[in-house]
């Protein structure tokens, strides 16, 4: 498990006599990560606070979701919810003080607020709300396939979905693993290049379907993966 050091800070405010324009390096720099804590135990994780992470992430397990009339996929079952977590080789949950996400959502000042005796609880998954997810499942010898990795939407881009990525990635190949998949969307795409993966040198094509009334409907589906390189032995 693994505590992040880095807290957030608020710029100190320009002086009227400084003319000069922020840096392109310091306009493109990522907003600091908030304290958080990573667990890989699947007993850490609430089925019902990770179904209100799907719903805030507008995530579905299902490769086809339902849509509501508003146009966000349907929440997903809580009982098979439970059922995936549990027969998933790799899990990784994130926790951050409630307090960071309230700041955001709310656009409050990040360097004040909240009880200061709330501020001195170690941050655990029992004190932290759940912020981000990813998962894999595994035949335990030759291959796995990473699914739903996410972030709640004020905290992305801040290196979070990286470092849920890359726990479950060291995770796997700690155990000889290195046929590593990663079915995404066509938004997700560049996020999964961008840590690591490729499109298939093999060019196999993932098959999917779904059965809509008396009709099996057979769809070509995405598929990136993770090409370590070559070891010698």
């Amino acid at each position: 498990m693994v505590m992040a050091v880095t807290r957030f800070h608020t710029l100190p405010p320009a002086k009227i006599f400084n003319n000069h324009k922020p840096s392109l390096h310091h306009r493109n720099r990522r907003p600091p990560t908030p304290p958080i804590f990573i667990s890989t135990s699947i007993s850490d994780i609430n089925p019902v606070h990770l179904r209100d992470l799907y719903s805030s992430c507008n995530h579905s397990c299902h490769r086809f979701p339902n849509l509501l009339s508003d146009g966000r996929v349907e929440p997903v079952d809580v009982d098979k919810l439970r059922v995936a977590v549990s027969n998933s080789s790799v899990v990784v949950s994130v926790f951050t003080r409630p307090e960071v996400v309230t700041a955001l959502s709310e656009n409050l000042d990040r360097g004040s607020g909240g009880d200061w005796y709330r501020r001195m609880i170690p941050l655990t998954p029992l004190s932290g709300q759940l912020v981000g997810f990813g998962r894999a499942v595994s035949d335990h010898g030759l291959t796995a396939s990473i699914y739903d990795v996410m972030v709640i939407p004020s905290l992305q881009g801040r290196g979070i979905g990286r470092l849920i990525l890359q726990r479950i990635i060291r995770l796997l190949t700690n155990k000889g693993i290195y046929d590593i998949a990663a079915l995404c969307s066509d938004q997700e795409m560049d996020f999964f290049k961008a840590c690591g993966f490729g499109d298939d040198i093999l060019r196999s094509t993932t098959m999917m379907y779904t059965r809509t009334g008396n009709h099996t409907v057979k769809r070509a589906g995405r598929k990136l993966l993770m090409v370590p390189p070559l070891r010698i032995s």
